[in-house]
């Protein structure tokens, strides 16, 4: 028999098991479930969590463009984004950004800024998988769903 021993035991990269996770974001806190979604991506969920391993899992977001803000996040907060050159700061809210082309940034920004900067954390974000309707191309991966709204009834607009 194996003697208890006080050290952690570090994962390596070729041990780890990859799972895919389903949530519906529609009416959902933004900040809320980004701060799931960026748990499940750096893998802080699981008991063989390392922090320089990538050991997250995929995480599959259907309507990412229906996410919503509390008070008046909506109008109020701002985006800051700067283009290289003087003076050339930029800012926008979340309102233009829902109403525009791709509704999804606001949840993907959100969970990007909770992820590490660097290589990992680029890594970690290309499990994420962000689409706007409920439709989505990983059928076959068999993703187990995660009600992100039964966790706390601050977690939903509305409930």
């Amino acid at each position: 028999m194996k003697a208890l021993t006080k050290m952690t035991r570090a994962v390596k990269p070729a041990e780890v098991e990859k799972k895919w996770h389903i949530i519906d974001a529609e009416d959902l806190v933004v900040g809320r479930v980004a701060v799931i979604i960026a748990n499940i991506l750096r893998g802080k969920h699981k008991p063989s969590y390392t922090p320089h391993v990538d050991c997250g899992d995929h995480v599959i977001v259907v309507n990412a463009g229906k996410v919503k803000f509390t008070g008046n996040k909506t109008k109020n907060k701002k985006y800051y984004k700067h283009t290289g050159y003087p003076g050339g700061i930029k800012e926008t809210t979340p309102e233009r950004i829902l109403e525009g082309r791709f509704p999804e940034r606001v949840l993907e920004k959100a969970v990007e800024r909770m992820i590490p900067r660097g290589p990992l954390g680029r890594d970690q974000m290309r499990a994420l998988h962000l689409f706007n309707d409920t439709e989505h191309p990983y059928d076959g991966q068999k993703p187990a769903v995660i009600d992100v709204a039964s966790f706390n009834r601050k977690n939903k607009v509305g409930a």
